[in-house]
Order: structure tokens, then sequence, then C-alpha cells
């Protein structure tokens, strides 16, 4: 069951923001706590007709299919802020030298990461049963980014993180320095990948690619006791890809 919920906000530019709400098929009959799981691009979750290039993760019915146990929170990205939103600091050194080109964007991450801490979980937490110390953030791409920094910076409100191909590399430099700096022992799961053909036919930068998530999960690994990283062999930079990782949003089940 789906809910679609507006969420005002006094954080955010556009004032408010649409979640998608999944409820177990056990909700409405059993009177119990849920874990949720918070995700980003929320219209590329569930279905493919609500899907930006529509192909979603088509998590609906993979969950319903796999009678899985927990509530998921879809936020849905404000397109034109998508990178602003997502990068917590403006475009880094390291971005410019693999795309080859400057950029002004990048550096409201902190306010939307405040928003899902502090505008979003508390209503989630009030409106439905769920189990608020056992919150879980995943994301794709720049998705990935903004999952990590919201981990760094909130470790006490997310229990488990969970990124795919992640875009670091945007801000590959201050990552690695919120990385190691921050007490990140009560997290208590991980699970990173990232595709050996993020890039297409560009193997020069799908290296690149590579190596960005890599060194980022050489600091996590310190930080992390139960950390795990996948380099997926043949793996794009594709919603059809990342279908096929569905499974490893729930492994923290």
């Amino acid at each position: 069951m789906i809910k679609k919920i507006h969420i005002p906000s006094n954080l955010l530019k556009d004032k408010a923001r649409h979640v998608n709400i999944y409820l177990p098929c056990s909700y409405e009959e059993e009177k119990r706590e849920y874990p949720v799981l918070y995700m980003h691009d929320g219209q590329n979750v569930f279905h493919d007709k609500e899907a930006i290039g529509g192909v979603s993760l088509g998590l609906e019915e993979y969950l319903e299919n796999n009678k899985l146990e927990v509530i998921v929170a879809a936020i849905y990205q404000n397109s034109e802020q998508r990178m602003n939103e997502y990068c917590p600091w403006p475009i880094g050194r390291y971005s410019k030298e693999i795309m080859g080109k400057d950029s002004d964007l990048g550096g409201e991450g902190g306010k939307y990461a405040e928003f899902i801490v502090k505008e979003l979980k508390p209503y989630i937490d009030t409106t439905f049963r769920t189990l608020p110390n056992e919150a879980a953030l995943a994301g794709i791409s720049l998705g990935g980014l903004i999952s990590l920094y919201s981990a760094c910076m909130y470790p006490e409100i997310f229990r488990h993180i969970i990124v795919l191909s992640s875009a670091f590399f945007r801000n590959q430099e201050e990552i690695e320095k919120l990385v190691e700096r921050s007490d990140l022992s009560s997290i208590k799961s991980f699970y990173g990948d990232c595709g050996t053909e993020e890039a297409g036919e560009d193997e020069t930068l799908s290296k690149l690619f590579s190596a960005s998530n890599q060194a980022v999960f050489e600091l996590i690994k310190k930080k992390i006791h139960s950390a795990r990283f996948c380099a997926i062999q043949g793996g794009g930079h594709t919603y059809s890809d990342f279908r096929k990782r569905v499974p490893e949003l729930f492994t923290f089940l």
C-alpha cells in the first residue's frame, strides 16, 4: 500500500516535498512497529510510470512479492535543485578534473539532510508505527553522496546505510575529510557498490568513478565494523542496472 503525502518545509526552497510511503501488507493487520528505509529520488523508487526515464526500481512489486516487513519513505527529488540538494558542498576540484568543466552548483545538501531529520522523520515516526531507532537510509548516484553525508552528520539517527553507484566524485575531497573526522561507531551496517562500466564505453571515466568509490570505502571500513563494498562486473549507471541490486537495499533487515 502506497500513501502519497506532502511535507511542509521551512528548510527547502520549494517549501514542501512529495513523499510516497510504502506500508507493508501486515501493517493494517498487526499492531506492531516497523523499521523505516528512507530513499532519495522518490519518483524512481516504486513504479515505472512515475520514473524519470521510464524505469524504476520496481520496489512495490519487490516488497509485495517478498513480503518484507519494512516501511519505505521515497522522497521525491526537486529536479531543478537535485545537484544542489544532493551535494553538501559546491562541486569540487576532483569533479572538475573528471568532467572537464567547472560548475557553480552544490552546497544545499546540509539543509536537505536537515529536512529529513528534523521535518520528515518526526512526521513519519508520529504518524506511523515505526521503530525510530532503526532508521535506514539509501541512495543511488548523488543519492549515495547525500546518504553518506547524512550518516556522518546524524549517525545517531541512521543505523543502516545503503549506497549504489555513488557519485562521491562531485564532493570527493570534502566527503573524505568528513568521513575521516566522523564517529560512525553507532552505525550498524553499511553497503556500497560500484559498477565496472559506470560511464559506459568511456573506460577511463569508469575507472575514475570506481576509484572514487573505493577511496571512500577504504575510509568507511575503518569506521564501521559491518561494512561491505562490491564491484559489480559490467554494472552501468542506469536504473536497469540498479534494479538488479534491489535485494541489497534490504539486507539490513
